[in-house]
């Protein structure tokens, strides 16, 4: 089985090297390794995908972890594939070929930006009113009917659920964590979610942001 493991560690030749001999010891395989943020203080945030023997449980993976000096465990949850940020350039190939054709475009974005993003979920929105869903990834909530008056995201940012009375409850279910950002020019608005965290850093949130700019560029040319 596969799991995506967030950790920080320091910032040195040879921290990532013994975290992985450790991995190794416990027979865990690494499949990827993305660096989420590197902090001035001398941490780096990691996602590391991880495969480990069918009868192996997640836990051997934190112990592992612990053993190596200055190595704290964010976060694990089961994870399939790997984190593929190139993955996004096709995307935004295909959404170049495509953007005279909405629905296709949005279906392709929805597609690839949780797996790229190590998200469980994205949902566009189109903030016209009535706000409608105009895509959604396979494993994003169902649309629970309601209709809000606004949506109040004019950039890249972390959603509060319990602050914002427009965020369907069933996104936040199972402690998710949230972000957002518009599609800049185009009136629509991405959300991702997070099934179980952790939250979104600062350096993911302006990836998304970024994202969102270009691909409204995109759109609207």
């Amino acid at each position: 089985m596969s799991f995506l493991i967030r950790v920080q560690l320091p910032d040195s030749p040879g921290a990532l090297g013994q975290l992985a001999d450790a991995f190794g010891l416990v027979d865990g395989n690494i499949q990827s390794v993305d660096v989420v943020e590197q902090d001035p203080q001398g941490i780096v945030v990691d996602d590391i995908v991880i495969t480990l023997p069918k009868d192996s449980m997640a836990d051997v993976l934190i112990t592992a972890a612990q053993t190596v000096e200055g190595v704290e465990v964010d976060s694990i949850r089961p994870f399939t594939g790997t984190v593929d940020r190139r993955g996004q350039i096709r995307m935004l190939h295909d959404m170049t070929a495509h953007r005279r054709n909405l629905s296709a475009a949005m279906a392709e974005l929805v597609r690839v930006l949780p797996k790229s993003m190590t998200a469980s979920w994205a949902i566009v929105l189109c903030s016209d009113i009535p706000i409608t869903r105009v895509a959604a990834s396979q494993a994003a909530p169902e649309d629970d009917g309601s209709t809000p008056t606004h949506i109040n995201v004019t950039e890249a940012r972390v959603l509060q659920p319990e602050h914002e009375d427009w965020i369907p409850e069933s996104w936040s279910l199972l402690d998710s964590a949230l972000a957002a950002a518009p599609l800049q020019g185009t009136g629509m608005v991405l959300v991702i979610g997070r099934t179980g965290g952790p939250d979104f850093l600062s350096s993911e949130v302006d990836h998304l942001g970024h994202l969102g700019t270009i691909i409204g560029a995109i759109l609207s040319s």
